[in-house]
């Protein structure tokens, strides 16, 4: 298994960790920077429990995530950096982090985003209510509370999210091995002088082939605390949102007011199943398809081109595709050779397949 495979995986575990192995880390990785090793761990069930901790935290003495991360990540990058020259790390990276840096940010945006938006409306566990603390203090009380939380979230070590960078130092740094042994077993954590705050993977995750955050029946993320975050193809929705997706109609559809939310149901039913069941005409035809545009309240039209596979189904029928097109499209034509890249009148396929 390569690096990148190995740290792909960590981002993707889920399920209890190993918590005497992650320990074992988080005082090697105290030793590596030359500090005492910390008197309490305290173990969370998810990040929003772990800021809660954190924000509670009594008697622990400063941060020290500067000597445990920052300092020795940025000592080791430069270590390797000026032993392979620019080029030699530029292809290091292209190789290992980069693979993973795009989802591995995404998804700990993500995170940190659904903390702040919870225990800022709320400012306390749980959900927010319209009878909360932020909504009987106002707006300025709940703007305090996220500036305060985002501070919190800033002296976290992102254990498992950290898989990026070391998937580069992966096998190149014995003084990250501590780091890498939290990461490999632990999610976010929090490095003082006396003790640490250390949080659970997530009991559920589940992305789509893009890596983003997806789940059309529950909760994209799951924490064993039940914080949870809901998302459909990377898209942050309400959870109740979900739960009408099955009985989802075309009325429903039309009438819903968020334009985002509403793009979501015509994924999740069909465009060509909307087109069908909500009497849409086609707008143009030839000889590579039929066009047909779905007006929408307030948000652009959905133009797609339908197309008829000519190569037959072991069955000796055909396929029928559906094209999404830019709004403005004119013709069938048009929306075809647009999927190759092409203007219209350029589009003249020698073979149909």
């Amino acid at each position: 298994m390569s690096y990148v495979d190995k740290w792909r995986a960590v981002v993707a575990a889920t399920g209890l960790a190993d918590r005497a192995a992650a320990e074992e880390g988080l005082r090697l990785a105290y030793r590596t920077a030359g500090l005492a090793e910390p008197e309490r761990v305290i173990w969370a069930d998810s990040p929003l429990a772990g800021v809660i901790a954190v924000r509670d935290l009594d008697g622990a003495g400063r941060s020290v995530r500067d000597e445990v991360r920052t300092r020795p990540w940025a000592e080791e990058r430069r270590r390797i950096h000026d032993a392979l020259g620019p080029a030699g790390w530029t292809q290091l990276w292209s190789e290992t982090g980069a693979r993973l840096w795009d989802g591995t940010r995404a998804l700990a945006d993500r995170i940190r985003a659904g903390i702040v938006e919870e225990l800022a409306a709320a400012q306390q566990p749980g959900r927010a209510s319209a009878d909360t603390p932020a909504a009987r203090t106002g707006p300025a009380a709940t703007r305090a509370a996220g500036t305060e939380i985002r501070l919190l979230l800033l002296d976290a070590v992102l254990g498992q999210h950290d898989a990026a960078w070391l998937a580069a130092f992966d096998g190149r740094s014995e003084r990250l091995e501590g780091l890498a042994r939290v990461a490999s077993q632990a999610g976010w954590w929090w490095p003082f002088e006396k003790a640490v705050v250390i949080c659970e993977r997530p009991a559920e995750l589940h992305r789509d082939e893009a890596g983003r955050l997806d789940s059309g029946d529950g909760p994209a993320l799951a924490s064993p605390d039940g914080f949870a975050l809901h998302a459909w193809r990377g898209m942050p929705v309400p959870a109740a949102f979900l739960d009408e997706l099955s009985s989802l109609t075309p009325p429903r559809i039309r009438t819903e007011e968020n334009a985002e939310l509403r793009r979501v149901m015509l994924e999740y039913y069909g465009y060509d199943r909307y087109l069908a069941e909500s009497g849409a005409q086609p707008v143009h035809s030839d000889e590579t398809g039929t066009l047909w545009r779905i007006a929408l309240d307030a948000d652009e039209d959905v133009a797609m081109v339908e197309v008829l596979n000519s190569t037959p189904e072991p069955d000796g029928t055909h396929r029928t595709y559906w094209l999404r097109v830019p709004p403005t499209t004119g013709t069938a034509r048009e929306g075809v050779a647009w999927t190759f890249g092409l203007a219209g009148e350029a589009y003249e396929p020698l073979l149909q397949t």
